[in-house]
């Protein structure tokens, strides 16, 4: 026995010695979640975009509390984006009926600060699809001069413009870098964000396959990391509110771009644009308003909150969620004005998804 027991311990040692044991294999590590920053509605008003008639803040509060109270003091959003200003109208300084140098009747100062009074931005939307033609017009006429009265209307009222032209062929890209120049002029691009008027934002499609001309223009020239010309880019809501995966395909086509299409339209950075979803549509009550625990926005956040950049940007995570729309977007079908208020989907959303208010200072890469 002491004889075997002395050969096996030659033998163990001419052999080396044993092979340690391997590892266990490592837990995946989660993907990063960046913060979200903008969390905003477009808001229609009581007349389907056309904001006509001015109204007491008293009684627009009664139809839209839920935009600043999401039932604890809290708002419900970070952004409010007063849809539509008619870009012809501007143009001209029209004064009518509905309009006062070429600003909607209801969109008043009292308005605006009853948004920014509680630490939501304001902007005004220029455009919609209503007014394609009439951005067509004005920027054919004058897009130097266009721009120079968007920023006077920003000073004005202290807000933000955003660009919604809806111009699927050909549209007038010279001009509107025109507009944007003379714009930047008066405001220039400002990355902390501190001045409100410098903030000059673009609407493209859900994806890359519609405003093809428009989206290659702004993703390659305004929306660079390296040299930003527009603070973001929203991608708009489809035709009707997609599922969670045909959203997250939609977003996804704007960070890889579409190398194939002549000219190529390249990669957006996260960090450059928002989704879009309806919290109202037609005559169904969405879950983005009522239930954020059934909502597309609540299936879709750990895909917005970590999609990795691809080959534009350096940080994961686009910039947050943008809703269509506020109040009554149509003159048919059901709105978010009571009964239907969205304390229970944007509201719930918001302490969920940690939305910073104020708006904090947007990251640039």
């Amino acid at each position: 026995m002491r004889r075997l027991a002395l050969l096996l311990a030659v033998l163990i040692g001419l052999a080396g010695p044993l092979p340690a044991a391997a590892a266990p294999p490592s837990a995946p590590q989660a993907a990063a979640v960046t913060p979200i920053q903008i969390y905003g509605a477009w808001h229609c008003g009581n007349d389907a975009c056309l904001w006509a008639t001015p109204r007491s803040v008293a009684e627009f509060d009664s139809q839209n509390h839920w935009l600043v109270d999401r039932g604890d003091g809290r708002p419900s959003v970070n952004l409010v984006v007063l849809s539509f200003v008619n870009p012809l109208k501007l143009l001209n300084q029209t004064t009518d009926a509905a309009t006062v140098n070429g600003v909607p009747r209801g969109m008043t100062q009292e308005i605006v600060n009853h948004f920014t009074s509680r630490g939501i931005r304001v902007m005004l939307s220029i455009g919609g699809i209503t007014y394609t033609d009439d951005w067509d017009t004005a920027l054919a006429t004058n897009g130097t001069l266009l721009g120079q009265r968007a920023a006077a209307v920003a000073t004005q009222f202290g807000v933000g413009i955003e660009i919604d032209y809806e111009q699927n062929s050909s549209p007038n890209v010279a001009a509107l870098q025109s507009f944007i120049t003379a714009y930047r002029a008066v405001h220039p691009y400002d990355a902390s964000g501190a001045n409100p008027r410098a903030r000059l934002t673009i609407d493209v499609a859900a994806g890359d396959r519609w405003l093809i001309a428009l989206n290659q223009k702004a993703t390659a020239d305004w929306l660079r990391t390296d040299n930003p010309v527009l603070d973001w880019a929203n991608a708009m809501v489809p035709a009707r509110q997609p599922s969670a995966s045909t959203a997250q395909a939609n977003w996804q086509e704007h960070i890889d771009g579409k190398p194939q299409y002549n000219p190529p339209v390249p990669p957006l950075a996260p960090a450059k644009f928002t989704g879009g979803l309806y919290i109202a549509e037609g005559s169904k009550v969405r879950a983005e308003c009522t239930n954020f625990a059934n909502s597309v926005q609540q299936a879709t956040a750990p895909y917005v909150q970590s999609v990795a950049p691809n080959g534009a940007g350096t940080t994961a995570g686009m910039l947050g969620f943008m809703f269509w729309a506020a109040e009554k977007p149509s003159t048919r079908g059901i709105g978010t004005a009571p009964p239907n208020t969205c304390e229970g989907g944007m509201g719930v959303g918001a302490t969920s998804l940690n939305i910073p208010v104020p708006m904090p200072p947007l990251r640039q890469s």
